[in-house]
């Protein structure tokens, strides 16, 4: 079928394989309207018609007969050893099986260096291995007493295992199948069985011989438009505007402020293409029902439950935490709740052990080329320098009972300018060996733009190591500011975690009101006593 795309792709100047991804993801918007309208009381035919669209999507359209096979002998594997595996050590040896695979494949492609413009298995086995993963911590946890869970873990655990059938369909979930979004399994039963449609308050608001609330399909063509506009600023800004023009000699002969300047123009169109594919998906899968997050305070249907990027948080940021959790969120709840959680031993604390672990996990998920690893170490000791940052300057802008009425407007304006202006360079400067991939290239980018990210990153460290949190921390009691303690109001009027960049929110189940996504794992890194 290359013949039917190879016009297009010539014109847009983009590879054959980039233009059939996103023609899946248009034709996701379709084929979502006609899954809705498979009846919620023949859940079969709705698992049918995901495994269907997934065969069309593989077979006549993207030509990946073998990959295909591959992710359904990593769904059985899974699922079989899920099923007769009762020991504790189950959801590891399923995280090494489809990681190990993950691994192999990533390895193949660097091998024969397929380039990022080539359509093969790892991108959608990437989105099924959180998928698989997850399925096996909540089996686990469903074998598991009830008091021994947290919340998270009580309301995903699974304690009936499902049919083949149910498990392919999930699996095979047609919107996400290729770029996510990564839903787990009760999620996706609520999908078929719409349960989160039967709430006597959302009932409320669903029209007359309607099954679903209103503003589904608004929702989902919302994040369409937005999804194509990100894709048209990547398609015709990314020649001029991209990382590797730190390689470019003409480009290293301007003056370092200028260097810098000029190459935070590049990162929000670097970024665009990801925050494209992923509205994209985002708004097909909208329109098969999911996503739907309950009535907000005005009794209006909500549906961001499939939102993987908040495009508006990210390219300007508050803070560095504020950022991570806008970012790739589905992945942040898989790397917390299947690593960072699961590493730290029971009855311990996570800490910067538990936040590396789980930073080179994300790594290796993300492939085996060098500037992942450059990106992800990087990450780590930004999470712990933005952690103490936020920890002993935010305190001093607040309310206490010294200053009730806390910073003037004019200092907390800078301060909030100075977050968002340094969090976005940090991240440019950070996530550049991400775009880049090679880590000869990634070093020599560092190194054009004076290695300002490290200097900044690296320095804060010593400075709170060397003195700095031993002096604000007497300050803040000098001023009558009381850390908060998690799980407890702060005595100060800081929010709960406000103050030492942790979030005590855990996710509630999907269908009651006011749902809030879980935090990101940095946001799960326990306040230093």
């Amino acid at each position: 079928m290359d013949a039917l795309f190879s016009p297009l792709a010539d014109a847009l100047g983009a590879s054959v394989d980039q233009i059939k991804l996103i023609f899946c993801l248009m034709v996701g918007y379709p084929l979502g309207s006609l899954f809705v309208r498979v009846p919620s009381s023949q859940p079969t035919l709705r698992h049918l018609f995901s495994i269907g669209v997934a065969l069309l999507y593989f077979f006549p359209l993207l030509n990946l007969y073998a990959g295909f096979f591959q992710l359904l002998a990593n769904i059985l594997a899974t699922y079989y050893i899920g099923k007769y595996n009762k020991s504790s050590n189950m959801p590891w040896l399923v995280f090494v099986i489809v990681m190990g695979h993950l691994t192999y494949n990533h390895v193949i492609r660097a091998i024969y260096g397929f380039s990022y413009e080539t359509m093969e298995i790892t991108g959608p086995q990437m989105v099924l291995t959180m998928k698989l993963t997850t399925f096996a911590w909540n089996v686990y946890d469903g074998r598991r007493k009830a008091e021994e869970l947290d919340k998270w873990q009580l309301s995903k655990r699974i304690t009936e295992y499902p049919s083949l059938l149910e498990f392919l369909g999930y699996s095979f979930y047609f919107p996400g199948i290729l770029v996510g979004p990564y839903l787990d399994y009760p999620e996706y039963v609520e999908l078929i069985n719409e349960t989160a449609f039967q709430h006597k308050t959302v009932q409320s608001v669903v029209k007359s011989g309607r099954r679903l609330p209103p503003g589904r399909k608004r929702a989902a063509y919302t994040r369409m438009i937005f999804g194509l506009f990100y894709l048209g600023v990547f398609v015709f800004l990314s020649p001029k505007y991209n990382f590797s023009v730190c390689m470019d000699p003409e480009f290293q002969k301007k003056s370092l402020l200028t260097r810098i300047a000029l190459f935070q123009l590049s990162g929000p169109v670097e970024r665009s293409k990801y925050y494209a594919i992923w509205t994209l998906t985002e708004g097909a899968s909208i329109l098969t029902g999911l996503g739907f997050t309950g009535l907000n305070d005005k009794g209006k249907p909500q549906w961001d439950g499939a939102a993987n990027v908040k495009v508006w948080q990210i390219e300007f940021p508050p803070n560095f935490k504020v950022l991570l959790d806008s970012w790739n969120m589905k992945t942040n709840v898989w790397l917390r709740e299947c690593v960072y959680k699961r590493v730290t031993p029971k009855g311990k604390k996570p800490g910067f052990r538990s936040s590396m672990i789980t930073f080179f996990t994300s790594a290796f998920w993300h492939g085996i080329a060098g500037g992942y690893y450059l990106t992800f170490l990087m990450g780590g000791f930004i999470t712990a320098a933005a952690r103490l940052a936020r920890a002993n300057f935010r305190p001093l802008l607040l309310p206490r009972p010294s200053n009730p009425k806390g910073a003037s407007a004019l200092v907390k304006g800078i301060y909030d300018f100075l977050g968002i202006l340094l969090s976005a360079m940090i991240l440019n400067y950070s996530a550049s060996p991400f775009i880049i991939l090679s880590a000869k290239e990634s070093i020599h980018t560092w190194k054009t733009l004076a290695w300002y990210g490290h200097i900044v990153i690296m320095g804060s460290l010593v400075f709170f190591y060397a003195g700095g949190n031993k002096y604000f921390r007497n300050l803040h009691k000098q001023l009558g500011i009381v850390a908060p303690v998690r799980g407890k109001p702060a005595a100060n009027g800081v929010a709960n975690g406000s103050a030492n960049g942790t979030a005590s929110g855990t996710a509630t189940p999907v269908g009651e009101k006011n749902f809030v996504l879980p935090p990101s794992i940095d946001t799960v890194v326990p306040p230093e006593n």
